[in-house]
């Protein structure tokens, strides 16, 4: 049964992945990239990661979310469930999170970044990881689950949502 599920390497695959928003009041939790990352140095971004061998998508935000932040006991609601498209084979899965903390309670910093509590009117002004202007407003909207779709015509990203 486990090898009939197996599929050749020239199949399609993805990468799972986490992204957690928390908010506190006004505040919304976003992790400030550090100088030296691959992906999105020194810019605003959710907190997570890629989700290990045996995790649930649940697991693993519980896990970032304490590796990123030192923050524990925090529910989180599954809110969508975004599939990166890139020029070449793996793409991503994005379970995207949320949640609400009683405090802006202080944080611990790591090598993904420093995470900080900032006012949702300054998001504007911030060097935001290119999809969250569009994402953010309906991830934190009361509805259904989010469902969307990210693809890359050249290096232009096309978002759409369900």
């Amino acid at each position: 049964m486990v090898k009939a599920q197996l599929t050749s390497h020239s199949s399609y695959s993805v990468i799972p992945r986490t992204l957690i928003f928390l908010t506190s009041g006004d505040n919304i939790l976003l992790l400030h990239g550090a100088p030296q990352k691959r992906l999105w140095a020194n810019q605003y971004n959710g907190i997570g990661g890629q989700i290990e061998a045996g995790e649930t998508p649940m697991q693993s935000a519980l896990r970032e979310l304490q590796e990123e932040t030192g923050l524990t006991g925090i529910a989180l609601d599954l809110r969508g469930i975004i599939h990166v498209t890139l020029p070449t084979s793996p793409g991503v899965i994005l379970f995207v999170f949320v949640g609400e903390a009683s405090s802006t309670s202080p944080l611990r910093a790591s090598v993904e970044g420093v995470p900080i509590w900032i006012p949702k009117d300054n998001l504007a002004t911030l060097p935001l990881v290119e999809d969250l202007p569009q994402l953010l407003p309906r991830i934190l909207s009361p509805g259904p689950l989010l469902f969307g779709t990210y693809t890359f015509i050249g290096t232009e990203l096309q978002m759409t949502f369900e």
